[in-house]
C-alpha cells in the first residue's frame, strides 16, 4: 500500500543540518551546495555495504523509503501518479514517498549523509551523483541492467550515472534540454536571420540580434535570461555552455585537478566580459519582477530549458521558435543532465528499491512525466512514442542537440558542489558589474582549495 506524500518540516531538518554542519550560533544554512564532502561510510557497518547480486535481502518486497525534491507543481503530481500506478500493479513493495524543499535539497542530503539517515531511494541532480558516489552513499547500479535495457537509454543519461570508476550509480527519467526560445514576429520585425542547427548564430550574428531586437517597440529587454530564478544551480548550468563555447571551461578536464588557466583563462574571461555586457547595454534585466517577460513581448528571445516548453507553447502558439545554442567560436555548446535517482548504501532491501526505480523509468512511466514537464524522454523507445520530441516534434531540436556532441556535462568530479557554489557567487557578482577576471579568480581560488583540502579526490 502506498502511503500517502509528506512534506518533512522544515525546522526538523533546520536542526539537523546546524548539528551535521557544525552551524551553531544560530546561522542559517544557505541554499546553495555545500562544498564539505561527505565521509565515506564506516566499512563495518551493515546497513552501508553494497550489495551485489540479489541484495541484502535477496527478496523484492518491502518498504522502500523514497525522497524527491519538490519541484514544479505538474513534476510533483506527475511522480504522484507514477507511484500510483506502481501500486496498482506491485503489492509486494510500499512505497514511502517523502517530499524534501527543492532549494535547500542538496543540504538536506548531505545533512541525512552525515547522520547515516539517508532513504533506500533519492533523487538529485545529475552532477551530484560523483560527489555522493565518492563518499560511498550510492550503490552501482550495473548488476541490475541488462545490455538491452542500458543501451535504449540516452548517452548522455548513461554519461551522467557514469562516475570515474566507470561504473553506473543513477538514472534519470528525462534529460534536460537547454536552448533559446524566440518570439518569430519581433524576429522578422527586426530582420533577424533565423538559426538552425547546421548555422547556428555566430558571435557576431547573436551580439547583433540583440542589439536589433533591443529597438523593436514593446521590447524591454532584447533577452530573458532567468534572472528571476536568482543564485543557484541556473547559473553554472545556464551560462557554463557559454564558457566552453568560447574554448574555456569550469574545470581542466583532463585531470580534475584544478581550475587555474581555464576558469580564469582568456577564453572564460572574454565569455564573462561578453555576459556583463549585455546587462550594461541593457538587453538583459538584472532584477525582473517576475517571469513574464517573454510571454509578454517584453523580451523577445528567452534562454532556458525544457521546463518552459507547455507554457511557452500554450501562450506563443505558431509564434514561438526553438532556435539552437550560438557559436561563440569554439563551436555551439549546450547544458545537459537533470534530476535522476540513484539506491544509497543505506537501503537494506536495494532488490525492492530497485524494482522500484525500474518502474519509474520504463517508457510509459518516461512519458507520464515528460508530457507534464516538457523534458527529453531518458529512453530511446519512450522518445519513439513522444509527439513533442519524436521526429516530427516540436522540440525534436534538444534531442538533435543532445545527439549531436554539443552537449557538455557538468564536471564529473566530486569536487561539483564547490565548483558549481564558487561560480554561481561570481557570476552573480559579474552580472552586477563587479571586475571579471578578478571575481573566477577568486572562484578558482576557492574550488582548488576544496581540491587541495581533499586531497584531489583521489578514487577509492
Amino acid at each position: 500500500m502506498l502511503r500517502k506524500t509528506r512534506v518533512i518540516a522544515g525546522f526538523a531538518l533546520l536542526l539537523l543540518l546546524l548539528v551535521a554542519c557544525g552551524g551553531g550560533g544560530g546561522a542559517a544554512p544557505t541554499a546553495e551546495p555545500l562544498t564539505t564532502t561527505i565521509a565515506a561510510p564506516e566499512a563495518t557497518s551493515e546497513a552501508q555495504t553494497p550489495a551485489t547480486g540479489q541484495g541484502a535481502s535477496g527478496v523484492a518486497a518491502g518498504t522502500v523509503k523514497l525522497w524527491f525534491h519538490s519541484g514544479r507543481g505538474e513534476e510533483r503530481d506527475a511522480l504522484n501518479k507514477i507511484l500510483d500506478n506502481f501500486r496498482a500493479t506491485n503489492s509486494g513493495v510500499t512505497v514511502d514517498a517523502v517530499e524534501l524543499p527543492e532549494g535547500s535539497y542538496n543540504d538536506q542530503v548531505q545533512a541525512a549523509a552525515f547522520a547515516n539517515d539517508l532513504p533506500c531511494l533519492l533523487d538529485f541532480d545529475g552532477p551530484f551523483v560523483y560527489n555522493y558516489a565518492w563518499g560511498g552513499f550510492l550503490i552501482p547500479l550495473d548488476q541490475y541492467l541488462t545490455p538491452e535495457m542500458k543501451d535504449d537509454f540516452l548517452p548522455s543519461i548513461i554519461q551522467q550515472g557514469t562516475f570515474q570508476d566507470g561504473k553506473l550509480y543513477s538514472l534519470g527519467q528525462f534529460d534536460s534540454g537547454l536552448a533559446i526560445w524566440a518570439n518569430k514576429e519581433q524576429l522578422d520585425t527586426a530582420g533577424v536571420r533565423i538559426p538552425t542547427l547546421d548555422k547556428p548564430w555566430t558571435k557576431d550574428e547573436f551580439n547583433q540580434a540583440l542589439a536589433s531586437l533591443q529597438k523593436v517597440d514593446g521590447i524591454e529587454n532584447a533577452l530573458d535570461l532567468k534572472m528571476n530564478y536568482g543564485r543557484g544551480e541556473w547559473f553554472t548550468y545556464g551560462f557554463s555552455p557559454i564558457l566552453q563555447s568560447f574554448g574555456g571551461d569550469l574545470i581542466d578536464r583532463s585531470s580534475y585537478k584544478s581550475t587555474d588557466g581555464v576558469l580564469n583563462g582568456s577564453e572564460s574571461v572574454a565569455a564573462m566580459e561578453m555576459v556583463q555586457g549585455w546587462f550594461k547595454d541593457g538587453y538583459v534585466n538584472p532584477q525582473p519582477p517576475g517571469d513574464t517577460a517573454f510571454v509578454e513581448g517584453k523580451s523577445a528571445l528567452s534562454w532556458v530549458g525544457h521546463w518552459v516548453a507547455n507554457q511557452y507553447m500554450d501562450e506563443l502558439g505558431d509564434n514561438l521558435l526553438l532556435l539552437p545554442m550560438p557559436d561563440f567560436g569554439k563551436g555551439p555548446k549546450t547544458g545537459m543532465g537533470s534530476w535522476n535517482w540513484g539506491i544509497t548504501s543505506n537501503c537494506s532491501n536495494p532488490d525492492a528499491a530497485w524494482k522500484v526505480l525500474s518502474f519509474l523509468v520504463e517508457p510509459d512511466q518516461i512519458l507520464v512525466m515528460t508530457d507534464a514537464n516538457g523534458a527529453v524522454p531518458a529512453r530511446k523507445s519512450a522518445l519513439a512514442k513522444s509527439k513533442l520530441y519524436g521526429p516530427d516534434g516540436k522540440l525534436n531540436l534538444l534531442v538533435k542537440q543532445l545527439e549531436g556532441g554539443i552537449a557538455v556535462p557538468r564536471p564529473i568530479t566530486p569536487a561539483y558542489p564547490a565548483i558549481t557554489s564558487a561560480f554561481q557567487e561570481a557570476f552573480d557578482n559579474i552580472k552586477n558589474g563587479a571586475d571579471v577576471k578578478s571575481e573566477l579568480d577568486k572562484a578558482v581560488k576557492k574550488i582548488d582549495q576544496d581540491i587541495e583540502d581533499n586531497q584531489g579526490y583521489p578514487i577509492k
